[in-house]
């Protein structure tokens, strides 16, 4: 896909998986690569300038989400209005509505982020963490009863992973 939202900077230019999904309403600017079966819904805002942009494999980045020099690994989802700024999200990890990961910050693997959550600069989150709150407060994942798997696959796959196809307009 190639249209008015896709920019180069400073000579380099987004480069998407032919399979990826990505709304010509989002926004993508200079070093962002989109892997293969991955999805940028509509607003969302990805400027690689200061630094790259990765988007991994199955990894879907929610409407109006701002994605600033991070590096979202495979099966990542983040929700709608989520805010990432040189961060670093691992494999199977989810990232509530309009949560805040700040400058250098890392989340582990599968790791669940709460909506509204705001993780502070420099915070390194480990794997298998549910993480919520303003600051950011840690729980391990096996002292809750959530798993951040069976999240994933209600919500990117099925119904909502094929949402993308159905919207014929959004992703031309």
């Amino acid at each position: 896909m190639v249209d008015s939202r896709t920019y180069a900077f400073e000579g380099t230019n987004p480069t998407i998986d032919d399979s990826a999904d990505v709304s010509r309403e989002a926004v993508l600017v200079g070093d962002v690569e989109i892997e293969s079966e991955a999805s940028v819904w509509p607003g969302a805002i990805l400027r690689g300038d200061i630094g790259p942009v990765r988007i991994g494999r199955r990894t879907h980045v929610g409407d109006n989400a701002t994605i600033h020099a991070s590096t979202l690994e495979e099966r990542v989802m983040v929700g709608h209005g989520a805010v990432l700024n040189e961060a670093t999200v691992e494999a199977g990890t989810l990232v509530g509505f309009n949560a805040t990961v700040n400058t250098d910050a890392t989340i582990g693997a599968a790791t669940v982020v709460a909506a509204g959550t705001v993780i502070p600069d420099g915070y390194d989150i480990p794997a298998e963490s549910f993480v919520r709150g303003v600051p950011a407060e840690i729980t391990p994942l096996e002292e809750t009863t959530i798993d951040p798997e069976e999240i994933f696959e209600e919500f990117s796959s099925g119904d909502y992973t094929d949402l993308a196809q159905r919207h014929d307009e959004l992703f031309e």
